[in-house]
């Protein structure tokens, strides 16, 4: 078996063409996808978190207003960039999103990727100290948000508090028991995902790797997947691990599929100067069942996770977007035998 979920970034657009037209849009029929996948029977909601954008930013509010609206699905990110991010104050509003949902996040975080503007995080009050980097400061939010995620006392209380205190030190309310657990990292070298096993956190691979050895895609993808693996069996974790991959996958049962992606059906990986350096880009896997079948067999990578996400053109609208995952769920999976 393997959990089927989608990811949209979630763009806007006044485009002629586009069915997002603005923030509203986007947020709402970003619950609505979520409903519609859950009842197509898939198994997650992902969202991307890009500031300075028109697109999806703040997930929280989202998060939780899919689950009060759902009851199945998994409710993710991938990826919140953590340069961004207060961890105290993200470890509160994560934890009542987690429990609005009854318990179903799956939050994806990362350093951060490239952005909209010039060192966004500095206008969000975030400066890396002096001589460490914004990773390193992505990286020390994260750990400081992980340790309050134990839900275990730090802060010394009032000796004549509002409200009566229990006894102890406190900690951060609501804490939600077991979202320590469902935290990913969004790892885009081999070497992050070792790190991330290390961490004691699910590993989370996109369509982009940021390193490039020469080798299709998949198989980069599947080697860092086995590092991560290996990792996290050296570190000694009492739990199994997950793993998700990111894929565009647009199978070709209609007309108005055919006009939007018969020009895909010939895509092949792509290397791009990235940050310094090669990265590698993955394919877009479009066609008539039969072939898709054929090709999905052959990557590696989705065979060695056990989630795998679509990654949806949400501005082409909800029942379109709907119509997709349906029929990966219905054309594609059975045949690959991952339902």
């Amino acid at each position: 078996m393997k959990k089927i979920g989608f990811l949209s970034f979630g763009h806007w657009s006044a485009a002629p063409h586009s069915m997002v037209r603005s923030a509203a849009d986007a947020l709402l029929q970003s619950i609505e996808l979520a409903v519609a996948a859950e009842e197509a029977g898939a198994d997650g909601a992902y969202y991307r978190v890009h500031h300075f954008a028109q697109q999806l930013a703040s997930p929280f509010p989202l998060l939780a207003a899919a689950g009060a609206r759902t009851s199945r699905i998994e409710l993710g990110t991938a990826v919140i960039d953590m340069r961004y991010e207060n961890p105290l104050y993200m470890a509160e509003d994560a934890g009542a999103a987690d429990l609005i949902s009854g318990g179903r996040l799956q939050l994806g975080i990362s350093r951060g990727s490239p952005e909209q503007v010039i060192d966004g995080f500095r206008y969000f009050g975030h400066v890396p100290p002096e001589g460490t980097s914004d990773a390193d400061m992505a990286r020390e939010h994260t750990k400081v948000f992980l340790e309050v995620l134990k839900g275990e006392g730090f802060a010394q209380p009032n000796p004549r508090p509002m409200f009566p205190n229990p006894p102890g030190l406190l900690r951060v309310e609501p804490h939600s028991p077991g979202l320590r657990d469902r935290i990913w990292w969004g790892a885009g070298t081999r070497a992050t995902a070792e790190w991330t096993a290390e961490q004691g956190l699910n590993l989370m691979s996109s369509t982009l790797l940021s390193e490039d050895t020469g080798v299709p895609f998949h198989q980069l993808q599947a080697e860092q997947i086995q590092r991560f693996r290996n990792a996290w069996e050296a570190a000694g974790h009492n739990r199994e691990p997950r793993v998700s991959v990111s894929r565009s996958i647009f199978p070709i049962v209609n007309d108005l599929d055919r006009q939007l992606f018969w020009q895909q059906r010939d895509s092949t990986d792509q290397v791009g100067w990235l940050d310094g350096g090669n990265a590698r880009f993955g394919r877009t896997y479009a066609g008539e069942p039969d072939k898709l079948v054929a090709e999905l067999a052959e990557d590696e990578a989705i065979a060695a996770a056990d989630t795998l996400l679509l990654t949806v053109p949400n501005q082409l609208g909800v029942e379109y977007n709907a119509h997709v995952i349906e029929s990966v769920l219905t054309h594609l999976a059975p045949e690959l035998g991952w339902r």
